[in-house]
């Protein structure tokens, strides 16, 4: 399981020696206590670490270099207690390849009216330091986070607290490596795409395997291991006794086990933090895997279908995101639409692989046909979703650049039962409604397949694609489609003159 405490983030004041050893005594104190609010916050899952002031050009850039080596830091938490000449900032700035939080805050609260004097100026200077450091992070076009607000406030927390969770996204996709057992589904356009550019700009290495390597891992598992894994299922889910040992379709749900411990196998050998699969590579799996995606994704695997390796990172990124946090995060595809005077709402599912993370009640496991793939009849979990407000998030390569679109959706219970219905689902309302989401989605050019959580917000998303540098757009109560369109074109300009910047 994923553990954000393993990341850690950097606290670092910038001063000056113009105002004396004492006032710099001062600023470190303050820093400290910051620091530790900061580190023992319910609000901010990461290790928040103090670091020296720092009042030279030298000693700014071997900080930069040091968090760029540092393999546990996630980025930096930039505060200028006092003013902070910025062209000191300029060499360690350039040479930075974390991201960086500008906190702009101050130690006291309030402004002492009966005491204040110019040795309480000098040392409390962080509206008109911070504005120089800010000068410096725009001019050189930084992507940076700018969060403004007393340290002590619980929101102001929150906000740091979102920006450190993109943070170890972002981190944890430098380097990591997705398998692809097959290719993507043939014909299909939005699931393909620049694995080079991806690399090169998002960190993240994309490896195409054929399903006979994964065949050969699964035929290895031995029929102790299988039993051991079944027993597990029925101890964690319902169950029919057509299922269970001797039943009529025991053996599916045994076949079901065997892929799930070799597939696991075989991404921990590799050490992939992501996978694909498509239902039309299947030689030598007798079927399609459902419940091994499915409780691969709930222990904090990404995956997408048809060879969406896109898709498979985001869903990643945001597991790591939401980490301890309630709701959950699944791979998710927009399937068919209600058309309803009292409502229009989106079903969302897919054949099979829908993370239990996001299910409303016990999920029950059943071994049922799939009129598509060609194979055995396959085993999944099946369950309704959560109702509640939650986001869709759909990744695009654009050509030119890659596209982050999202959407915040309302989950809502079903108008009537889904007896026959034999996979996991979603039943939602999107804001501001159906026609103009859709619409939006659609001149975004978002794709069918999304990363759906009840916990990862529209704010870590905006977060992360500032960190990537990849464009964010999001649809929701307040959209109008008109406006979104205009945007669109706007984007198409900046980031086509963006380049020359």
């Amino acid at each position: 399981m994923l553990d954000l405490k393993e990341y850690e983030v950097w606290f670092v004041t910038g001063s000056q020696h113009l105002y004396g050893p004492k006032t710099l005594e001062q600023v470190a104190e303050h820093s400290r206590e910051i620091v530790s609010v900061l580190g023992a916050s319910t609000h901010i899952p990461v290790q928040v670490l103090f670091k020296p002031v720092l009042t030279t050009p030298e000693a700014i850039r071997e900080l930069c270099l040091g968090a760029n080596s540092a393999k546990n830091c996630i980025g930096l938490i930039a505060w200028m207690h006092t003013f902070s000449p910025a062209k000191m900032w300029i060499a360690g700035l350039n040479l930075l390849k974390k991201p960086f939080l500008h906190f702009h805050t101050q130690y006291n609260s309030e402004i002492p009216w009966s005491e204040i004097d110019m040795n309480f100026m000098n040392l409390n200077q962080s509206a008109h330091g911070d504005r120089e450091f800010g000068f410096i992070g725009s001019r050189m076009r930084l992507n940076r986070k700018v969060v403004v607000g007393h340290w002590l406030e619980e929101d102001i927390q929150s906000d740091v607290g979102n920006w450190t969770r993109a943070a170890c996204a972002w981190a944890d996709w430098q380097g990591a490596k997705i398998a692809r057992f097959g290719d993507n589904m043939r014909d299909v356009a939005v699931t393909e795409g620049d694995k080079v550019e991806a690399q090169m700009q998002l960190g993240y290495d994309v490896y195409g395997y054929g399903v006979g390597d994964l065949v050969k891992v699964i035929n290895k598992v031995s029929e102790a291991e299988v039993d051991h894994l079944v027993q597990s299922y029925f101890d964690e889910y319902e169950a029919s006794s057509a299922l269970q040992q001797g039943g009529e379709k025991h053996n599916s749900v045994c076949e079901g086990a065997r892929i799930e411990i070799g597939l696991r196998n075989f991404l921990r050998a590799g050490n992939f933090k992501a996978f694909t699969t498509t239902f039309e590579d299947l030689h030598g799996l007798k079927q399609l895997p459902g419940l091994a995606v499915q409780r691969l994704m709930r222990d904090g695997y990404g995956f997408g279908a048809e060879g969406d390796w896109k898709t498979a990172a985001l869903v990643r990124a945001m597991k790591v995101m939401s980490v301890g946090i309630e709701g959950g995060v699944s791979f998710m595809e927009d399937y068919t639409y209600h058309f309803n005077g009292s409502g229009d709402k989106v079903l969302g599912a897919h054949m099979l692989e829908i993370c239990e993370s996001i299910a409303a009640g016990k999920p029950r496991l059943e071994v049922l046909p799939l009129s598509i793939g060609g194979k055995a009849d396959p085993v999944r979990l099946i369950f309704d979703s959560n109702a509640g407000p939650a986001i869709c998030a759909s990744i695009l390569d654009m050509g030119q650049r890659f596209r982050l679109v999202a959407n915040i959706v309302d989950v809502v219970t079903a108008d009537a039962p889904l007896p026959k219905l034999p996979v996991a689902r979603a039943l939602w309302i999107p804001r501001p409604n159906l026609k103009e989401a859709a619409a939006a989605w659609i001149y975004a050019g978002g794709a069918h397949h999304t990363g759906f959580s009840y916990s990862v917000t529209a704010q870590h998303l905006q977060n992360f694609a500032d960190m990537a540098g990849i464009e964010f757009l999001l649809i929701d109560e307040n959209t109008k489609l008109e406006e979104f369109r205009k945007e669109l074109r706007w984007n198409d300009l900046y980031y086509h003159l963006a380049k020359g910047l």
